[in-house]
């Protein structure tokens, strides 16, 4: 069991370290605006057990406390969770055992986990990062969530504290490493380029989801015909010069 937890690594397992303490910052923030917008405390809770998605839950709220059905609440939900539908793609070898393995697996799927996993190749890192962060991530936001709703009537406006802006700070900390290569680069780049471009005009999180036209092989593709085409340019142009 020992030799498990060591499994992912000293950076990975303090990479997870930091995610958590940001989640739980985020996770008493969730809790606590829910309730202090007038929902009853069970709300958030039950949602942080059944749903599992901080963002979404999030949106889910928003729209409730704006006044939306509860339809609409669900579809935002969904729709800003549709990026899981890749990420299972992704992590699909980790998903491994008997059903309900399966399910708890996927029900503990988050941007951080599926990240963190994608970091090795080890099918027994892979493995191990992925039930180590999903289980630590979902104890922590509970936990939090929990200790949120206790607090709602004593912290007071929990938006003046900033705490929504901690997790993605600390993500932003996380993905700065895997941005040493130019490729890597370009497509983050142009992905918050689409993303922003989108965000005026497309309901909260349909814009993330369209940032990951990025990813497609028709920019690099475009990139590297252009790049082609310069080189020739130039290949003809000292040609040309050549006595």
């Amino acid at each position: 069991m020992s030799s498990f937890w060591r499994t992912p690594g000293r950076a990975t397992l303090r990479d997870i370290a930091l995610v958590c303490v940001a989640d739980a910052l985020v996770g008493a923030s969730f809790g606590a605006i829910t309730v202090s917008g007038g929902l009853p405390w069970w709300v958030p809770v039950a949602m942080s057990l059944l749903v599992f998605a901080g963002g979404a839950q999030f949106a889910a709220v928003g729209v409730a406390l704006a006044g939306g059905a509860p339809l609409a609440a669900v579809t935002t939900g969904l729709i800003l969770n549709a990026r899981h539908l890749p990420f299972g793609l992704a992590v699909a070898d980790v998903l491994t055992g008997p059903r309900w393995a399966r399910l708890l697996g996927s029900h503990l799927m988050t941007d951080e986990t599926v990240a963190f996993t994608l970091r090795h190749e080890d099918p027994a890192r892979r493995r191990a990062t992925y039930w180590l962060c999903g289980l630590a991530l979902f104890a922590v936001w509970n936990v939090s969530v929990l200790l949120g709703v206790l607090a709602a009537h004593t912290v007071g406006d929990v938006n003046a504290l900033g705490l929504d802006a901690a997790f993605p700070a600390v993500l932003l900390a996380l993905l700065l490493p895997a941005l040493k290569d130019r490729p890597t680069r370009r497509a983050a780049l142009l992905g918050a380029l689409i993303a922003v471009a989108a965000t005026p005009f497309l309901p909260p999180g349909v814009p993330v989801l369209l940032a990951l036209l990025a990813l497609t092989p028709f920019p690099t593709r475009l990139w590297r015909a252009r790049r082609h085409d310069e080189q020739d340019h130039d290949r003809h142009t000292l040609s040309e010069k050549e006595p």
